[in-house]
């Protein structure tokens, strides 16, 4: 995976549109479905409660295949590359502490992996203006700035792999 400059307007004008979209469509096909559900399958005496919970599962399952269906959409390129940005960011954080070792012991991939782990990161801050903690993000990158140059290593995020962390500690 490559960091990709996006426009954040843009970004947050798809990720709201999808949102809604989602939320429109949970909730009409939840609905529609519930509705029909109980029509056909119950009566008077039951609750109706599995039927409800039947037309919730549906809607789910609905919207997920559209979602898949739409993914390599233009307009959804922005909002698809934060997901998956997200899932790597996750994957790396879950092993921080084994990678911050690894560093420390001079791994250089485990260098360009916290390299990613790092400027993705901050990438996200910005786009969703999670600015509280973002110096704190910054330093962490100033410092291992230095430790890439004391490697030998740039910055540069390209070298990133998302395969080495099938590979590192």
């Amino acid at each position: 995976m490559k960091l990709v400059d996006i426009d954040k307007k843009r970004y947050r004008k798809h990720l709201n549109w999808v949102f809604a979209g989602i939320a429109v469509a949970l909730t009409a096909i939840a609905i529609g479905t519930s509705t029909i559900l109980i029509r056909l399958f119950s009566t008077p005496e039951e609750s109706n409660f599995w039927l409800n919970l039947a037309g919730v599962v549906i809607a789910v399952a609905l919207v997920v295949a559209l979602l898949q269906k739409l993914r390599p959409h233009p307009f959804m390129r922005e909002v698809v590359y934060v997901w998956e940005l997200k899932q790597v960011l996750n994957r790396i954080y879950r092993r921080e502490h084994k990678l911050e070792a690894a560093v420390e012991a001079g791994d250089l991939d485990a260098l360009i992996i916290m390299n990613f782990f790092y400027r993705g990161s901050k990438q996200l801050y910005e786009l969703d203006n999670n600015l509280v903690t973002i110096d704190e993000l910054v330093d962490k990158i100033r410092y291992h700035d230095k430790r890439l140059a004391e490697a030998g290593l740039t910055t540069d995020t390209d070298t990133f792999d998302p395969a080495m962390l099938n590979h590192s500690n």
